[in-house]
């Protein structure tokens, strides 16, 4: 399994999409503190965007977000 599938696995079992991303995922933070919900210092802070769209308009012309990007959506993807 290359890192990337391990990376998509790990973000699918957090309930978000595999395409989500924030700035946070390329730090030293793991996976689960970069796409921990937020708390309101945070909200100010943190950027998502969808990795297929490479936009933070997800493909259902929705927004990307940690709160959002989930099973809910049509573009969701485990």
């Amino acid at each position: 399994m290359n890192q990337g599938n391990k990376i998509a696995k790990t973000v699918s079992d957090l309930g978000v999409c595999k395409h989500l991303r924030t700035k946070k995922m390329f730090t030293v933070a793991t996976l689960e503190e970069a796409l921990q919900p937020e708390t309101p210092a945070h909200e100010l802070t943190c950027h998502f965007w969808c990795n297929k769209t490479q936009t933070v308009v997800g493909a259902d012309d929705r927004p990307a977000h940690r709160e959002i990007c989930n099973a809910s959506r049509r573009c969701f993807e485990e």
